[in-house]
């Protein structure tokens, strides 16, 4: 697995190196009134932060410039115009129109031949109407501390607005490089499931990108530290446990099963989802218990004689069923981090995790794999 993920960066490091060398024809062009400079700027902002000056054309009198040549790969760019900013998507051979007024460029602007570019711009535009009302309740905080409950609560439904303007432009943005200002709005290491959704759409729609090829690296490393510090990824060896069984005397381990293929199974018998799910649990061990498959339940029950009782109701018959009587505070069930049942893990003869929450169908495909029928 290690070796895997490190051959995944050295090949995107390698292909960043390629994309640099590789240099794209451009047209950007337009016209912006209502302006007193007379100089306009095509730029790259990389993730250090640090500008780098592409390209540059004069304002003519009436507003119109161009900026045509080469530019050093596809990327996220900005026209900027003193200090506003127009963020653009440029591709090999883009030709792109600006037009807007110079005065709120912010607000008057539009752009031709780049939806997605356009996109951008309505993003940036909905960032900044949320950060001002933020700056600007932050700054009656400072002066009325003891109304800070209530500014805030004012810009709730602000906050709310732009909370699912966030939410509508993903959907409306999926697979599309447009979707990068979102990435800024995830940390990473909170909410892992939706950055890693956010990173692969962008690396399918823009892998080109610097930037994209930059922030893939930093989820490459950032999937590798979760897998190296999480004990149940699969390929790891399952957490051994040693717990009661039925008769409350007789104790078993996890690993008296070696040499098994073992579905740990965590369940209850006050469990709806459980109990509907056990006739697919006893299909797959009567298809599999002759090859190498077992199953090992582990009850978050509190009530003994109802979990004796939902055992022989459900026919299940293989004998490996413990457990301490804990509840969700079950030993077992606070090892492997349980918060929700049915759970199940599926190990290979040496222990070790192939995967996780099977159910159904899919737990018989993934034993159709490994047995051969």
């Amino acid at each position: 697995m290690k070796k895997i993920f490190f051959l995944a960066i050295v090949v995107i490091l390698f292909n960043s190196y390629l994309i640099s060398q590789t240099e794209i024809t451009i047209s950007v062009s337009g016209q912006i009134v209502n302006t007193e400079f007379k100089e306009i700027e095509l730029i790259h902002i990389p993730l250090s932060g640090e500008i780098q000056n592409k390209m540059k054309s004069p304002l003519n009198s009436d507003g119109s410039f161009s900026f045509t040549g080469k530019l050093p790969s596809p990327n996220y760019y900005y026209v900027r115009l003193n200090n506003q900013l127009v963020p653009l998507i440029i591709r090999n051979n883009s030709d792109i129109k600006i037009y807007g007024d110079g005065n709120k460029l912010d607000k008057i602007c539009n752009i031709i031949n780049s939806d997605e570019s356009l996109q951008l711009l309505e993003f940036q535009r909905a960032e900044q109407t949320w950060k001002q009302t933020l700056d600007s309740a932050n700054n009656e905080v400072n002066k009325s501390p003891e109304r800070k409950q209530e500014i805030y609560k004012q810009i709730t439904p602000k906050y709310m607005e732009f909370q699912q303007f966030q939410q509508n432009y993903v959907q409306m943005n999926q697979n599309s490089a447009a979707l990068f200002p979102m990435i800024k709005m995830i940390n990473p290491e909170k909410d892992f499931q939706n950055y890693e959704l956010l990173i692969t759409q962008l690396y399918n729609a823009f892998s080109e990108s610097t930037l994209i090829k930059d922030e893939q690296i930093k989820y490459l490393l950032l999937k590798k530290k979760l897998v190296d510090d999480n004990p149940l990824s699969k390929g790891k060896i399952a957490p051994d446990f040693e717990e009661l069984k039925t008769d409350g005397k007789t104790k078993m381990k996890l690993s008296d099963l070696r040499g098994k293929v073992v579905l740990i199974d965590f369940w209850a018998s006050w469990c709806g989802p459980c109990r509907k799910e056990n006739p697919n649990v006893v299909k797959t061990y009567e298809k599999y218990k002759d090859a190498g498959f077992t199953v090992m339940s582990v009850s978050l029950d509190t009530d003994k004689s109802k979990w004796l009782e939902a055992i022989q109701k459900d026919g299940l018959v293989w004998s490996n069923h413990v457990s301490d009587l804990g509840g969700w505070q079950s030993k077992v069930a606070r090892l492997y981090g349980i918060s929700g049942i049915p759970q199940t893990y599926l190990l290979d003869q040496e222990g070790k995790i192939i995967t996780s929450n099977l159910r159904g169908q899919a737990l018989e495909a993934e034993l159709q794999k490994i047995f051969g029928f």
